[in-house]
This record gives structure tokens, sequence and C-alpha cells, in this order.
């Protein structure tokens, strides 16, 4: 099964590929060479798995999304109140290569426009401009997980025409922001800008800010924790210099833009997004790039102030059929085939608020476990709500599995709006709907009918009393006298054959063919089932242990052929034969063990 993420990058890509708006940067003569038509978008999740589509892995320079990475790294060399004093963090509402400083102090307004940035370049660590720059490479090599390195001709070509640039950095020196000699620290930048990366790089870069500063991949901690949130607040409000209102407005998520192509957008605590295409606007913004960020905002919900979990959270565990089988006791052979099956059907619990990330961590941990899955059954029990985009996903998953012969239903869906509502929502016309059970064993038996297949098991003619697991072992003579005092009734579908509180009427049931329910009562006249059973199975035997009322109902739901043992005649029997009550009560009791095995199996299960 194809990931439904990556048929939606694959549908966005297709989509925004008609957008020729924008030409590539002119101004700095090498980025005017670059393919027009250049187009990648690349996702990484928390755990570090990416989904790409088109040129992800296409090489183009950094440029300004260089910055906040330059800064963050500043802030962990020099500390906040030193870079502070430095660098401002209020949004200048002016283009990318202004010069917004300061009136009283001198300090650029924050550090995403080129004066901000090339004040952090000079903030880095470092005894010479050469040290410095060895840290701020490293430093974005941590973030980008591979070692990067400058496009020469990109360099030559920004550091021969940054006529602009060399006065600002001159303006910085003269208010003292910049130390020491104003043009290395400027060719540092330059070189900054012009790292190769890919878009996969950038949505690694992203990813890592998403996730507290750790590289997902790595595990290398890029940035300490505490400066992440203020770096991805100038993001948020800086990033794309006079578009930034707008974009904090309509997509909701930090983010900054290079006039390379590039754009990088981040959803702390889920996951980070590059985006690769040269067309700009006239902010030097990437057109396909915003577009792409808008439309994938609106579709699954990512405005930064939405609420959402860690997406890992999203399923609270995983267990299978073989720790938790339904309460149904099949007999002989259906019942080994389960018990060797049983690991096949796997419960997933969903837990919290389902948004896009949930799921798409959902999906992933289905497609990794279905070369050894034949059903999953999503219990919703403790979920709180899914967005509709989620369950679109989730449906598109549900039908690319059945497609491979894997199941999904649903289990526990009953009385929750907010569940079922988007989930009926995402059926398409072309789809018969989703599968949703009351409870977890009657989603576990249709699992395991579907195991078992739609043809019957041949069963051969019961012969009962004989042939039950009562008498195990009782000789041939013995069994014959059983025989004797037994009786056949039928019962119609419907019937129920015992009830709950009823006196014991002395009989013991054995089913011949059919298959009964056996309900126990709860609060408000409901009641749970806590058993099938089927040919070759018995109930009502508690009575031959003196049991004077029926604990459970037993409902026929089908016709139901059974023998019948009344307890008075068999108590006379065994006074004449007491061989037979001995195995009856040894089977009594391997029978009453083996139900409390599994009765403690469940209770793990669902513990």
């Amino acid at each position: 099964m194809q990931s439904p993420i990556q048929d939606y990058l694959a549908s966005l890509h297709s989509r925004f590929a008609q957008l020729r708006e924008g030409e590539p940067a002119s101004y700095i003569p090498e980025l005017a060479k670059a393919n027009p038509e250049g187009f990648g978008i690349c996702l990484v999740t928390l755990d570090g798995v990416a989904y790409s589509v088109g040129d992800a892995d296409q090489p183009f320079t950094l440029q300004s999304i260089s910055k906040p990475f330059v800064y963050g790294t500043a802030l962990a060399d020099r500390g906040l109140d030193f870079v502070a004093g430095k660098v401002g963090v209020e949004p200048s509402g002016d283009a990318f290569n202004s010069i917004s400083l300061n009136p009283q102090t001198g300090a650029p307004l924050n550090p995403m426009i080129n004066a901000g940035a090339i004040a952090t370049s000079s903030l880095v660590a470092g005894a010479t401009t050469a040290a410095q720059w060895q840290r701020i490479a490293a430093s974005l090599s941590a973030f980008a997980g591979r070692p990067l390195g400058v496009d020469e001709a990109v360099y030559r070509s920004e550091s021969t025409t940054g006529f602009r640039n060399r006065a600002i950095a001159w303006m910085l020196k003269n208010f003292a922001i910049i130390d020491g000699e104003p043009m290395a620290t400027l060719e540092n930048y330059f070189r900054q800008c012009s790292l190769l990366v890919t878009c996969r790089d950038l949505a690694y870069m992203a990813a890592t800010l998403a996730n507290g500063g750790v590289h997902p991949l790595t595990a290398v901690r890029a940035l300490p924790e505490e400066h992440v949130e203020r770096v991805l607040s100038v993001m948020a409000t800086c990033g794309m210099y006079d578009f930034a209102g707008s974009w904090l407005y309509e997509v909701g998520m930090p983010a900054k833009s290079g006039v390379g192509g590039g754009i990088i957008a981040v959803l702390p605590g889920r996951f980070g997004i590059g985006v690769f295409s040269p067309r700009l606007d006239s902010k030097g913004n990437s057109v396909r790039g915003i577009g792409v960020c808008k439309q994938f905002s609106r579709d699954f919900g990512l405005h930064v102030f939405n609420q959402a979990g860690h997406p890992g959270a999203a399923l609270s565990r995983v267990y299978t059929a073989a720790d938790a089988p339904s309460r149904r006791q099949p007999a002989g052979e259906m019942r080994d085939y389960l018990n060797r099956n049983a690991h096949r059907i796997k419960y997933l619990c969903l837990h919290g608020f389902l948004a896009v990330d949930g799921v798409e961590y959902v999906m992933r941990r289905m497609q990794e476990m279905a070369a050894d899955s034949h059903s999953y059954i999503l219990d919703m029990h403790q979920m709180d709500g899914i967005s509709e985009s989620a369950a679109r996903l989730l449906n598109t998953a549900r039908l690319a599995l059945m497609e491979e012969g894997i199941a999904v239903v649903y289990s526990r869906l009953q009385g929750r709006p907010a569940l079922v509502k988007p989930l009926s929502k995402s059926v398409r016309q072309d789809d018969r709907g989703f599968l949703a059970f009351e409870d977890n064993d009657l989603a576990v038996e249709w699992c395991e009918n579907r195991l078992l297949g739609d043809t019957p098991w041949p069963l051969a003619d019961a012969k009962l009393p004989e042939g039950s697991a009562l008498f195990s072992g009782l000789s041939r003579e013995l069994m014959q006298r059983v025989e004797a005092v037994a009786y056949r009734q039928v019962f119609p579908k419907g019937e129920a054959i015992l009830k709950a509180g009823q006196a014991g009427d002395g009989r013991v049931f054995f089913i011949e063919s059919g298959q009964v329910s056996i309900l126990v009562p709860i609060e408000g006249g409901m009641h749970q089932r806590v058993a099938t059973l089927g040919p070759g199975m018995n109930f009502g035997e508690m009575v031959l242990l003196g049991q004077a009322s029926r604990s459970a109902t037993v409902h026929a739901d089908s016709e139901v052929r059974c023998s019948i043992l009344e307890a008075q005649v068999f108590e006379q029997l065994t006074h004449e034969a007491p061989q037979i009550k001995i195995v009856l009560l040894e089977n009594l009791a391997k029978d009453m063990a083996d139900k409390l095995r599994r009765a403690t199996l469940w209770i793990a299960a669902l513990a």
C-alpha cells in the first residue's frame, strides 16, 4: 500500500506544477540561471520518515533560509541577553534587503532581514572569522543531518554583486553591532547563503526544529531546546518579510523563504515541510511554495494555533487476537486453526484527537505490520475526535489495505458523533462504507470468521453426548449408558433457551448443530455477551455441581439442535456407575481452568 500522504503530495505537486507565475531571482546573476520548472515537495515526520515528490533531491542554494539556523547558533553560543543587545526581534514590514535599524541603538530590527542576518553571522563562536565559518557550516550541517558544501559559483556571484549588503555591513560596524573586520563577516554571510541543499534537506532541517532541536534521524541535538521556541517565534513573525502577517494568518506555521526558491515550514511537535521552486513573487518568496503550503494547511488544518498532541500518542497500544480472542469457543480443527493464526488479527487502540500527523503514524504502523496481518480492528474507545482530513486519509488507507486483502474495521463508535460524522463524510461514492461494531468481541469474531473463510468448515455429524469434552476418557460401555438417557430437542432461532435468574431446571445441553450466545445481565437492562458456542460444545453443566439457578441467558443465534441430559436422571445413573461422575468432575475442572485462563488473558490484554 502506498501511503495516502504520498498520494496527496503527488496530487499537490501535479496541481501546482501548472502554476507559471514568477521568475528566478535575477539580482544575483548565478541564481538567474536556475531552471524555473524545478519543483519539489518533502514532508518529514518527527521519527524521520520522509515523503517526497518531484525534484526533492535537486541541489540549490540555501540563501535566506540559513538565517534562522545561524540566529539559533548565535543564541546557543552567546546567550539570549548578549544577542538581544545586538539584534532585535520586531517585524520590520519591509523587504529582505531593507536597512531597518533601531534609531536609538543602530541594532537591526530582527535576524531575518539581511542586516540582522549579517549581524548574527558575526555573533557565532570563534576567535577568527575562519573559525566562525567552521562553526556556521557545522551547525547548518547538523540541522540537515549531513555535511553541506558551498556552491562556489553562487558564492562568487553574491560576493561580486553584493554592494547593498556591503553598505549594510559598514553601517553595522559604525554602530558597533559588528566587532572586527565587517567585510570578513560579510563573506561568511555570503558563504552561508551559498550552501547547497535539497528540498529533502530543508524538510529535515524544519523537522529538527519541530522536534525540539534534535535531528529526527541522526538524533544529534543541533540546537538547545530553550532556543528552539525563540527561533520559531521569529520565523513566525518575520520569516516571510513583508508577507509575514498574511502568511501567519493564512498558513499559520513558522516559516522561512529564500531567493534560491526554497521554503521551510515547521509545525512544532509534529513535522517539517520543505518546498523548492525557483519562481519567485515580487517579495522574493517562491510562488509555488506559498501555494503548496497554503493548500496543505487548509486541507489538513495545520495552523499552529490548532491544538494537537504528539502524533505517536495517537496509537496507545497494539495487541492481537492471540491475546484477546473472541468469546466464542469453537471446537476441533476450527479452534486449532484460529489459535495458529490469531496473531494475524490486530487491535490498534487509538487515542485522543486524530489529526493528519497522527493518522500518518497510524497508517505507517499498519503498513509495517501488513505482511503478517489479515485484519485490523481500530478501537476508538479512547478517541476524542478525528479531523475530516484525517478521516479522508484513514478511509483511503482502509480501501488500499482492502486491495491487499487486509480488512480494517472500527470498534466502539456508537454514540460518538465527533468520530462517526467525519468518518461517514470520508466514504466515497464507489465505496460500500466502513464496518463498525458495538464492541471488540463482535469485531474480533467478524475478523475470525473472515480468517476462517466464507465456506463453512466441515463438521462430522455430532454424536452427543459422545464426543463432548465433558465425557473425554469415558469407556465406550459407560458412554452408551449415558447416551441411553439423553434426548434431543430443536430450538428455533431467537429463542431464549435459558434465562438468567430462572430456577435451575436440571438440564445439561450438548449442541449438535447451530450456534448460541451466552449473555449475562448488566446495568440498564442490557446484556453482555460472554461466549458464543457451536457444535460439539455444551452449556448448563453447572447444575451437575448443584447450581440452583441459571447465571446467564442462552440465546439461539440460529436454529439449534441439542442433545439433553436431565440432571436427576444422570445423578441416578452415576450412583450405579460412579466412574462416570469421576470422569465428569475431572473434565469439568479442566474446562473451568481453561475458561479462567482465557478470562485472565482478556483481562491482561485489556488492562
